[in-house]
């Protein structure tokens, strides 16, 4: 793609008031999944998560005003990039081949997954990172952007102001709260905290703006799936162990057979209670009219979803549907 059909596309996509994006793993193409099942009338951004397998092309000539990145990292690489970050010249070569790849393959950009900055001098590191990325892919021309999650012990590490600066999007993980490695049940895509010293998606949102970060750099995450805690009925429990699969079901899959969804309305979050699941904690329609309303009052960038073929394939019930109307409603 010549990069100035690439820079109309992200000039183009400058109009869009609200970004609603979502993530796209490439594991799915086993389960049978392609990328050009999505519903791109309510999409504007696609992340092709985690590798450097490009998507089909058609989409991108389909809808001109659809952006796609390449997001490198997630948990499987969570060893690595303390030791690239940490090296001036390690830096240069990921900055470089990250380049070589979003050249080859006509993309937008690349999304960062560091899964997660745990020290302060780690902080530093992925500052420099993000530095020495934007030599390589300058910002009139190639979109950059970052996934952190909505918890201060680890946001607290990094100067998120300095490293928004190199930032197009800054995707917050507003889930995972809750699962089965916590002491106890909750909801785990909770937008308010129920007990104070609990993280949510606008403590997380409050703590990256009040660091001097502009509220349109920020996409606020919903999870395509829930969390699951058996033998319990609700959040504040003793953790018993968890159903579904690794303890999570999609949201597809929701609400469990035999069991009525209902709506935390004080933390906006959805469950359901009983059956093969216990107390599944997720996101429902209703809960992320919420949320996008959220996102407008405080100014923020847009929504992202993980992951994007776990959503319901009925209008009515698809989150990312719910989230672009509600972001594009007055």
């Amino acid at each position: 793609m010549s990069s100035s059909s690439r820079k109309s596309r992200i000039t183009s996509a400058a109009h869009v008031i609200y970004t609603n994006a979502v993530y796209w793993p490439n594991y799915r193409v086993y389960n049978g999944d392609t990328p050009g099942q999505l519903n791109y009338g309510c999409i504007n951004r696609v992340y092709y998560a985690f590798a450097n397998v490009m998507p089909d092309g058609g989409v991108l000539a389909r809808y001109p005003h659809l952006q796609v990145l390449l997001s490198i990292g997630g948990g499987e690489s969570a060893e690595t990039f303390p030791i690239v970050a940490s090296n001036a010249v390690l830096r240069d070569n990921f900055a470089r081949s990250a380049r070589g790849l979003v050249e080859a393959s006509g993309l937008d950009g690349i999304d960062i997954v560091w899964e997660y900055p745990c020290t302060p001098q780690q902080g530093n590191d992925f500052l420099a990172l993000v530095a020495a990325i934007r030599i390589h892919l300058p910002e009139d021309r190639y979109l950059l952007t970052a996934a952190l999650p909505a918890a201060k012990p680890i946001l607290q590490n990094i100067d998120l102001q300095q490293t928004s600066a190199y930032l197009d999007t800054l995707n917050l993980t507003a889930y995972d709260f809750f699962g089965d490695w916590t002491h106890k049940s909750g909801h785990h895509a909770q937008l308010y905290a129920i007990n104070k010293d609990e993280p949510s998606g606008a403590s997380g949102a409050q703590y990256i703006m009040s660091s001097g970060v502009p509220g349109k750099k920020i996409l606020l995450g919903i999870p395509l799936f829930g969390r699951s805690f058996l033998h319990v009925t609700g959040p504040g429990h003793k953790n018993r162990g968890s159903g579904g699969n690794d303890g999570s079901f999609e949201y597809s899959q929701l609400p469990r057979k035999g069991t009525k969804e209902q709506v935390d309305k004080r933390a906006v979050a959805a469950q359901c209670v009983g059956g093969d699941g216990g107390f599944v904690t997720y996101d429902n329609p209703d809960t992320v009219k919420v949320k996008a309303t959220f996102c407008k009052q405080k100014g923020l960038g847009g929504l992202f979803y993980w992951s994007a073929p776990s959503d319901a394939k009925d209008t009515k019930r698809s989150l990312v549907a719910t989230g672009f109307k509600t972001l594009h409603s007055s």
